[in-house]
């Protein structure tokens, strides 16, 4: 471990050659007897020992553009882009063909980094699929596969798919917190994104979530990473009541995960006043509701001024105390809050969420990203672009990415 906490690393996004900018977000100044014996560490690291090496040496650090050169305050207010996707893939042929051309056509444009905001499966295995479909080993190779093919910084947050509604039988009837173990050591073993060109990002590494046996481990999916004047965050937020309900519901994991997820929240609004950050922008899986009328894609119903959900009793409801720290953070911000997710497979950009009076908060905006349509093929594996002008007063703006080779009702011109 001392020889990894010794490595000097740069980081910053990747913007290809538009910018100018050094195209490898990272590099790394380590002799080469040392490499083989990081890849030994890595391949033999437990959940557990992830902390001991995300709390070395400088690996906790937001990294901002620019951040080994002179000129970082003037890159501080630089525009930039970055790609949104998640819900993806849920079948063979966007597994095949639908991703790896949505990938193609991320890779044409000159983004920052990339976001998928989970669910790298259906909700249930498919019989006879020749890609995996349940929560085999090989999904997450597979996920891996897809965000190392990605030029530009690869980020990643675990969906109910991949985790929570693992124990289904149709999923291969796994415990659910040794597939999140798994996925851990798999995706999130390193205090750096994925991609092809990575990004140091600060880890969440008190040991509040659980593991498998309930030992307490380091959140190491919560990620917080910024660029410019930007701070990004993602959260572990489930689908499926938040593993509050479903085939084997878990409240002690829940209530672990969720004390977590609201500490990094409010450690990031911190972060974000403190250093008088322009925005924030919220990564997670589960569309959690925000009023009644929110059940568009299948999004829970909740009354938008107490934020209870109206569907469920209480004990299944997995979002409130979440919601209620989220409202409060960003009445108290005041600067824009963009919140995305997946879950519903609808994609939409508003402003649904609203104060104790019902009274909609101008500075928040949700987008959720594209999502699976099997029936329709890849007709819904497209992604979202969202150029960020730390300069501009909303920040974000953004604009659907239909990718050609995947229409499917309509043909490309």
């Amino acid at each position: 471990m001392k020889e990894y906490a010794e490595e000097r690393v740069f980081a910053e996004p990747y913007f290809g050659k538009a910018k100018g900018k050094i195209t490898g977000a990272t590099r790394t100044e380590k002799p080469k007897a040392r490499r083989g014996i990081l890849r030994f560490i890595f391949g033999s690291l437990t959940v557990a020992a992830l902390a001991v090496l995300f709390m070395s040496g400088p690996s906790a650090r937001l990294v901002s553009a620019g951040d080994d050169h002179d000129d970082h305050d003037d890159d501080e207010n630089e525009s930039y882009s970055i790609g949104l996707w998640g819900d993806l893939p849920y079948s063979d042929l966007q597994a095949q063909t639908g991703v790896p051309d949505l990938i193609a056509d991320m890779n044409s444009q000159h983004l920052a980094f990339t976001v998928h905001d989970g669910d790298l499966k259906g909700g249930n295995g498919t019989v006879g699929s020749v890609t995996p479909t349940t929560c085999t080993d090989d999904l997450y190779t597979q996920g891996l596969h897809f965000f190392n093919s990605l030029k530009a910084p690869a980020m990643f947050t675990p969906g109910d798919n991949d985790w929570t509604d693992c124990d289904r039988a149709s999923n291969g009837g796994f415990n659910s917190l040794e597939r999140l173990d798994h996925e851990r050591l798999v995706l999130f073993s390193t205090p750096f994104s994925l991609g092809q060109h990575r990004m140091r990002q600060e880890v969440q590494t008190a040991p509040l979530c659980l593991a498998l046996g309930g030992a307490h481990v380091p959140c190491v999916e919560n990620r917080r990473w910024r660029v410019g004047n930007v701070i990004y965050v993602t959260l572990n937020v489930q689908g499926s009541c938040n593993n509050l309900c479903d085939t084997a519901p878990d409240p002690a994991e829940y209530a672990a995960r969720n004390a977590a997820n609201i500490a990094w929240l409010n450690e990031t609004f911190d972060r974000a006043e403190s250093t008088h950050a322009s925005a924030v922008m919220i990564i997670a899986q589960a569309d959690p509701g925000f009023n009644t009328s929110d059940i568009v894609g299948g999004g829970p119903p909740r009354d938008p001024k107490t934020l209870t959900e109206t569907d469920v009793p209480a004990a299944q409801d997995g979002f409130k105390e979440y919601l209620t720290a989220l409202r409060t953070r960003v009445i108290e911000f005041r600067r824009p809050v963009a919140y995305v997710h997946g879950d519903s497979h609808y994609m939409r950009i508003d402003k649904p969420f609203q104060d104790a009076q019902g009274r909609r908060l101008e500075n928040f905006t949700r987008v959720e990203t594209f999502g699976d349509n099997q029936a329709n093929g890849d007709n819904d594996v497209n992604w979202v672009k969202v150029t960020v002008n730390p300069r501009s007063r909303e920040v974000f703006s953004y604009q659907i990415e239909i990718v050609p080779a995947n229409r499917t009702a309509v043909p490309a011109p």
